[in-house]
Parts: C-alpha cells; structure tokens; sequence
C-alpha cells in the first residue's frame, strides 16, 4: 500500500459536515430555493470578511464577495461532504482571491512592511487628537492600519495568516483549503507571525508601549491622506452580523492580550452589505442564470 501524501492526510483530519448541512444543500442543489438562500446567508459574511482581510477596502471586498459566492453557488453540486460547507466555501474563496488580478494600493507600488513603517512614522503628532469624535477617528485609525498592514504580504502569506491567525483554524483545515500539507501551512504561518511580530513591536504602541506609534497621534495625518473620513467611516461605522463583535468588544480582545496577533484579529465581525447580497441571490433565484451545473 503506498504512503499517503501529505494533503491526503491532510483531508483525513478535517472536520466533515453534519447531515443537516447535505440535506440542506442537496435541496439546493435540486432547485429548492429557500435551501438556496439559507446556504447563500451561511456563508455570505464570513466570505466577505475572508475577501475583506485579503483585498484590504470594503468596496473591493463588496465585489469579491459577489464573485466568489457565485463560484460557490454554481459548485454545490461538486461539494461531496469532504470538508464542513464553509471550509469547501473558504477553499473556493481562497483560489479566486490568490488570483485576483485587481491588486490593492500596496500590491500596486509594492509596500513591504519596512516602507510601512516609514509611512507611520512620517506626520506622527507629538501629542493625541483631541477634536471632534477623537476615539472614533483612533479607531479607524487603527483598523485602517491593521488591514494596511496585511496588505503589506504577499498574498501567499497573507492568506496563510488570515486563516490561520485572524480566523484561527486548525493546521490541517488551513491546509486542506490552500491544497498543501499542515507542516507547510505552519511552518509559513509561523515566518509570518515572526515577521509582523517583530514589525508590531518595533512600531505600535498598542503592543509595544515604548513603540512610537499611537493611533490618536496618527489622526490628523491619515485624514489629511484621505485614509480616514469622519463623515463616511469605512470601518467604525461598518455594520456587523447580528449577534456578531462590534468595535467596542474587538478592541477589548486587544487589552486582555496585548500580542501582535491580537492587533490584527480585532475587528469586528462584518457582515456583508445586504443589497449586494440581496441582488446577487436574486440573480441566482431568478432562473436567468445557469445555477448548480
């Protein structure tokens, strides 16, 4: 008998769906489109907070998110219970992302963590904002920074640490939906972690209090790069899924921990913008377009 490879060892340790979750897309799958939507409301905010943490702006992650639960949709049929729905769907989400030709802002002038560091460093107050909504303009400041940060990696990396770290899978999950084996997922997620750590600690005073960069003293720069807008807040005033962490419980997880992984978990849980939602299910609903092949 032939040794197994790592990846199939790999699929030997996810966790499976439970009969509910078959039943529910083989109804889907046959037409029932009740079973459609609720599938479509399972997996829309956690692929859009997936699409979110790779492509950076909400507007990007908006389109992302469209795409790729069409690609989901029109898979169903594929799904065979190797994994839990959302991994399947996380697997389909991941392939589309890595090729996304559309790039952010740092990928386009290639903004290493180094540059980053500059980039904080150059218009930092000496002293915290202290105008109109100043907790709220630090808030954004930061979740703004956080995502910039990860922008920073290259979208191998970035992904590794965004399932592994931000949304804390397993080795063996993280590895079956990038298609490699656990002991390469870690060992890329563990060079990730040691790099951002030492960039978190050289530079946030949210993790490191000798640290010279604090978000309050960063305000009125990133306003004035038009990187944060009290008017039209990207993050603050994101909605969230119901039942989910708003901004207030994310930056508590910060405080109890006080690590670098940390910094960057804490974001709310998003939810995905209900009218893009609501049109791209319409349009799947419809009979216009050819579902479930």
């Amino acid at each position: 008998m032939s040794e197994r490879t790592g990846t199939e060892a790999a699929d030997s340790l996810v966790t499976g769906p439970d009969p509910e979750e078959l039943r529910l897309v083989a109804r889907a799958v046959d037409g029932d489109q009740a079973a459609l939507r609720e599938v479509i409301g399972r997996l829309q905010d956690p692929l859009y907070r997936l699409a979110l943490r790779m492509v950076g702006r909400p507007p990007d992650a908006e389109d992302a998110v469209q795409e790729i639960l069409l690609r989901v949709v029109t898979r169903l049929s594929t799904w065979r219970g190797e994994a839990k729905l959302l991994t399947w769907a996380y697997r389909v989400g991941v392939n589309y992302l890595l090729n996304l030709r559309r790039r952010s802002p740092q990928e386009q002038e290639q903004i290493g963590l180094d540059d980053f560091r500059a980039d904080l460093a150059d218009g930092l107050a000496a002293a915290d904002y202290e105008g109109p909504e100043a907790a709220l303009l630090a808030e954004e400041v930061r979740l703004s920074c956080t995502q910039g940060m990860l922008q920073c990696l290259v979208r191998e990396e970035r992904v590794v640490f965004v399932l592994g770290e931000i949304f804390e899978l397993k080795a063996a999950e993280a590895a079956w939906i990038l298609g490699t084996t656990p002991a390469a997922c870690q060992k890329r997620l563990e060079r990730v972690k040691q790099r951002l750590g030492t960039f978190l600690r050289s530079t946030c005073g949210v993790v490191e209090p000798k640290a010279s960069c604090r978000c309050p003293r960063r305000v009125d720069k990133a306003r004035a790069l038009g990187r944060v807008d009290l008017d039209n807040p990207a993050f603050t005033a994101h909605p969230v899924s119901p039942g989910g962490r708003g901004v207030a419980e994310a930056a508590a997880q910060i405080h109890r921990l006080r690590d670098a992984a940390a910094v960057l978990r804490a974001h709310p849980d998003y939810a995905a913008p209900q009218a893009k939602i609501d049109a791209i299910t319409g349009l799947l609903t419809s009979g216009r377009f050819p579902l479930l092949e």
